[in-house]
C-alpha cells in the first residue's frame, strides 16, 4: 500500500482569503478576464506569456512611472532582453511612497536593535527626511547620475538611509560589511571606481569593539577615484575628521597610494592627496524633501557581487526597473507582505538578502534590523527580538536552524512568537528535519518560505506561496514568471530526477551586465556557455529535482552542481550526505569532498566537526555513519575515510566552501583556491592546507 504524503502545513481558508495572491487572481479575473484555478496553471501562463504577466505586475503593483513604456518586452533573448523600453522611474521613490501615509510621523519604517539590546526607530517621515537631506548633500558634493557610491557599513538604519539617498540621485549603490578585510573590499571596489565612500568608524560583534578607521584609510588610499568620504561614527559619536590624508601615485602606472595606515607624510616621489570627510550628522543636518531622478528602466541601481571565494568577485549590475517589478511580484504575491507586517531577515550588507530586506519597504512593511552576533551570548537574541517587536515575518538560514536543532532549543516555549505568519529561509538547502523542527518548535501554523535564488538573478527561482501546502524538505513552487527547469545532460527537462537548475526565459531582474565587462564575455561565460542557444539558457550551477505534487511542482536543491559527487556514473548532491551525517547528535557539522585525480581512483573524504573532539573519532561512530550513508543514501557514495576537523570553512553568508577546499586538496595554492577575506572563518582553511601537504608528502 502506497503511503500518502502529508504536508506539514496547509493554509487556512482565512489565510488564503486575505492573501495578496488571492487579490491578484481576483483582479486578473475582473480586469483581464483571466481565471486560474490553481497555482500551477497561473505559473504556466506567467512563463508562456511573459509580456502579459509582467504588464499585470506593473499595473497591479502600481508602478510609479514618469513616462510610459512602448512595449513590455522587446528583444527577448538572454542576456540582452529589453524590458519596458521608454519607461522612466526610480527605485527609491517606490520605497518612500509610504512616507505619504497619514500616520507617517508616528508609524515606524525601521526598528533597529543591536546585540547589546540598544533600540532605535525611524518613522516613515524621519526616513524620508533623512534620505532627502543626505541626497541633497551628495548632490552638493558632486555626486551625479551614474556615479558609483560605495558603502562600508553594517546593518544599521543609516545604511538604509544612504541607499535611498544614493539611488534617488540616480547614482549606483554598492555595499560591503565592515567585518570584511580591506583587501577583499578593494577587490570589489577597484573594479567599479566609486566617486564617494560612506563608511563607519567601527562596529561591535560578539561583545567586542572593532575599530575600522585604519581600514577606511586604506580603502581611500587605494581607491584614487574616491573624492568624498561620509563618515558614520558608531564607536565614537563625537568623532570629527576634516579629511583623510594619503599619497597620490606620482606615476599613472602606480595603483593607488602607498603610505602607512595611520596616515603620514607623502612618500618621496608621491604627491599628497587630501580627501574631504563629512560626518553623517552634518550630512543630514539640513532638512530637504526627497527628490527622485526619473531614470530609464534599465538604469543601474546597485552592484552586488558573487561570493568571491575563488577568483575576483563578479560585479553584478541590477537595474531600477527590474528590481521594482520583481520586488512587487515577490513581496505581494509570494511572501504576502503588506503595510501591517513587521519584517525581519538576519543578514549583513554583504548579502543580497540585505537588499531584499530593505526592498520590503516597498510594500509599506516595517523592516526590523539586527546588528551583531546572532549566537552571542546564546541563541536567544533573534528570537527575543522577534517576540519583543511582534515580527510577522522572520527570515533566517538553514545554518541558524541547524544550530538551534543541535542545541535543542524550543523558541516557542520561551518566547511569544504568536505574531509570526511566515518564516523565511535561504542560503543553503534546509533538511526535512529542519522543516519539522520549525513547525514543532517555532510555530505550528506559519508559512515556511524556503526559497532558492541568488545574488546573480536578483530573484528566487524556487519560491513560496501562501496558497500552497508545505511538504518536508521541498520548496513549494517555481517562482511566477520564472521558467525554471531541471535539465539532464542532453538539455531536456526532467521531473523526479536530479538535473541542472536552468532558467529558460529572460526575467526583468536578471543582471543588466557585469561592470567593466565591455564585450559581455564574462557575463555570458558565467551563465550561458553550458546550454548555448538559440535560445540561450541560464545555468545557475545548482542540482535541482522537480517533483510533481497535486497542487504544484515542488523543488529540492541538492547543492552546487560543480561540487556534486559523481561516482560510478551516479550523481548525488552533497546535502544528501550532510542530512544523514549531521543527524548524529555527536556531529556538529560536516563537509564531504570527492577528489578525482586523472588516471587514479577517486578518493572521497568525509570531514566532521564533533561535539566532543577531544575524544577523537570513536570507531563505533565512524562505522555507524558509514553504514547510515550506505543504507540511507547509496552504497556507491560511502566515503573512503572520515577525518575530524575543528570547523567547516564557510563564506560570510554561511555556505560551505566545498569547491575551494576541493581545489586545496587537489594541490592548488590556498591563495588561488580561496579568498580568505570573503570567509566567515578564514583560519579554518589552515587545517586543510596542512592535510593536503601531509598527504602529498606520503
Amino acid at each position: 500500500m502506497t503511503e500518502v504524503l502529508r504536508p506539514l502545513w496547509t493554509p487556512s481558508p482565512e489565510r488564503l482569503a486575505r492573501a495578496g495572491i488571492t487579490r491578484y487572481r481576483r483582479w486578473l479575473a475582473d480586469t483581464h478576464g483571466r481565471s486560474f484555478d490553481d497555482y500551477e496553471s497561473l505559473w504556466e501562463w506567467s512563463v508562456a506569456d511573459p509580456e502579459g504577466f509582467w504588464a499585470s505586475i506593473w499595473d497591479f503593483g502600481g508602478v510609479k512611472s514618469h513616462s510610459p513604456y512602448a512595449r513590455v518586452l522587446g528583444n527577448a533573448e538572454m542576456p540582452h532582453a529589453q524590458w519596458f523600453e521608454g519607461a522612466t522611474l526610480n527605485y527609491a521613490e517606490h520605497l518612500l511612497a509610504h512616507a505619504q501615509r497619514p500616520d507617517a510621523a508616528a508609524h515606524p519604517a525601521i526598528v533597529f536593535r543591536d546585540e547589546a539590546g540598544a533600540r532605535a526607530e525611524l518613522s516613515w517621515a524621519q526616513l524620508a527626511a533623512q534620505a532627502g537631506a543626505l541626497a541633497a548633500t551628495l548632490r552638493r558634493l558632486g555626486v551625479r547620475r551614474g556615479d558609483r557610491v560605495a558603502a562600508y557599513l553594517p546593518n544599521i538604519p543609516e545604511t538604509v538611509v544612504a541607499l535611498l539617498a544614493v539611488t534617488s540621485v540616480g547614482a549606483v549603490w554598492s555595499s560591503s560589511s565592515p567585518d570584511m578585510g580591506a583587501a577583499s573590499v578593494l577587490d570589489r571596489y577597484r573594479q567599479i571606481e566609486p566617486k564617494a565612500l560612506i563608511a563607519v568608524d567601527g562596529y561591535r560583534y560578539g561583545g567586542k569593539a572593532y575599530d575600522r578607521r585604519d581600514s577606511v584609510r586604506e580603502l581611500v588610499e587605494n581607491l584614487p577615484s574616491v573624492e568624498q568620504v561620509i563618515l558614520v561614527p558608531r564607536l565614537d559619536p563625537t568623532l570629527r575628521m576634516q579629511a583623510i590624508e594619503c599619497a597620490a601615485a606620482a606615476s599613472p602606472a602606480q595603483d593607488g597610494c602607498a603610505v602607512a595606515a595611520g596616515g603620514g607624510a607623502a612618500a618621496p616621489g608621491t604627491a599628497a592627496r587630501r580627501v574631504p570627510v563629512t560626518t553623517y550628522q552634518d550630512a543630514i543636518a539640513h532638512a530637504a524633501a526627497p527628490e527622485f531622478d526619473a531614470v530609464p528602466f534599465d538604469h543601474p541601481l546597485w552592484i552586488v557581487y558573487s561570493s568571491g571565494t575563488t577568483g575576483m568577485p563578479k560585479p553584478i549590475v541590477h537595474g531600477h526597473g527590474g528590481t521594482v517589478v520583481e520586488t512587487l511580484k515577490s513581496r505581494l504575491l509570494s511572501l504576502d507582505l503588506g503595510p501591517e507586517d513587521r519584517t525581519f531577515w538576519f543578514t549583513s550588507t554583504n548579502w543580497i538578502m540585505w537588499n531584499f530586506l530593505v526592498s520590503c519597504l516597498m510594500t509599506g512593511s516595517t523592516i526590523l534590523q539586527f546588528d551583531g552576533n546572532p549566537g552571542w551570548p546564546d541563541l536567544d537574541p533573534l528570537w527575543r527580538f522577534a517576540a519583543d517587536e511582534r515580527a510577522t515575518f522572520f527570515g533566517t538560514s538553514p545554518a541558524f536552524i541547524s544550530l538551534n536543532m543541535k542545541a535543542d532549543t524550543k523558541p516557542r516555549e520561551r518566547f511569544d512568537l504568536s505574531a509570526l505568519r511566515t518564516l523565511g529561509c535561504t542560503g543553503s538547502p534546509l533538511t526535512e528535519e529542519g522543516y519539522r523542527w520549525v513547525y514543532e518548535n517555532v510555530h505550528p501554523d506559519i508559512l515556511l518560505a524556503a526559497i532558492s535564488g541568488g545574488t546573480d538573478p536578483g530573484t528566487a527561482f524556487l519560491d513560496a506561496s501562501p496558497m500552497l501546502p508545505v511538504y518536508a524538505g521541498e520548496m513549494q513552487c517555481r517562482s511566477l514568471g520564472v521558467a525554471v527547469y531541471a535539465y539532464d545532460d542532453a538539455g531536456q527537462p526532467v521531473y523526479g530526477k536530479v538535473g541542472e537548475l536552468v532558467c529558460a526565459k529572460a526575467i526583468p531582474s536578471m543582471p543588466l551586465y557585469f561592470w567593466n565587462d565591455p564585450d559581455g564575455r564574462r557575463y555570458f561565460e558565467s551563465y550561458f556557455d553550458t546550454f548555448p542557444g538559440p535560445p540561450n539558457v541560464w545555468r545557475h550551477g545548482d542540482w535541482l529535482e522537480l517533483r510533481r505534487r497535486p497542487e504544484s511542482v515542488t523543488g529540492i536543491i541538492y547543492g552546487r552542481s560543480d561540487s556534486t559527487i559523481n561516482r560510478h556514473g551516479i550523481r548525488m548532491g552533497t546535502s544528501e550526505l550532510y542530512r544523514v551525517v549531521e543527524d548524529f547528535p555527536e556531529v556538529l557539522d560536516s563537509l564531504v569532498i570527492d577528489l578525482e585525480y586523472l588516471g587514479r581512483p577517486s578518493f572521497m573524504a568525509l570531514f566532521v566537526v564533533l561535539r566532543h573532539p577531544s575524544n577523537g573519532l570513536p570507531e563505533a561512530l565512524k562505522k555507524a555513519m558509514l553504514d547510515a550513508i550506505r543504507t540511507r543514501c547509496s552504497a556507491r557514495h560511502v566515503p573512503d575515510d572520515v577525518f575530524v576537523i575543528p570547523e567547516v570553512p564557510r563564506t560570510i553568508s554561511g555556505k560551505k566552501m566545498e569547491v575551494p577546499v576541493k581545489k586545496i586538496l587537489l594541490g592548488q595554492p590556498v591563495e588561488k583556491a580561496a579568498n580568505r577575506d570573503s570567509m566567515g572563518n578564514p583560519g579554518s582553511l589552515d587545517w586543510f592546507v596542512e592535510f593536503a601537504r601531509s598527504r602529498t608528502s606520503r
